[in-house]
């Protein structure tokens, strides 16, 4: 049996920075911007929709967020960006513990879209995507 052995420029550390990058990224655009509403660049996704949900749905949106969160200290994200996550989480938390004005507030204030933009800065100076074509 032969092994083969290469060397890369991208090493297994940013292989799994990358793989789980794309997949919190699906989550918080599934969570805060699944769906256009036609006509408008209005988006929404998931949270708001399980934030009609009373009670319940708070808690499984905001587990989902806090999954991103979790995943995030995995990463090593400093501690200073994983309290702002943190807190973005929190305050989409008050803004949904409103009963009507929540559902809207929803629609606007995306953190875990926010949430996503702290953790790809990081992870793009920290583990930096390779470019593929270079002049």
């Amino acid at each position: 049996m032969t092994s083969y052995s290469y060397t890369s420029s991208f090493n297994d550390a940013s292989f799994r920075a990358g793989a789980t990058r794309a997949r919190l990224d699906t989550l918080a655009r599934f969570l805060d911007g699944a769906i256009r509403v036609p006509g408008t660049d209005i988006r929404f996704g998931a949270d708001a929709l399980l934030n009609l949900v009373p009670g319940v749905g708070t808690l499984t949106s905001k587990g989902m967020s806090a999954y991103l969160i979790w995943q995030a200290h995995r990463l090593g994200v400093p501690t200073s960006i994983l309290l702002r996550m943190i807190g973005n989480v929190g305050v989409d938390f008050v803004i949904s513990a409103i009963p009507v004005v929540g559902w809207v507030g929803d629609v606007f204030y995306r953190s875990n879209l926010r949430n996503m933009a702290l953790l790809r800065n990081h992870l793009d100076r920290v583990h930096p995507v390779p470019r593929r074509f270079q002049r």
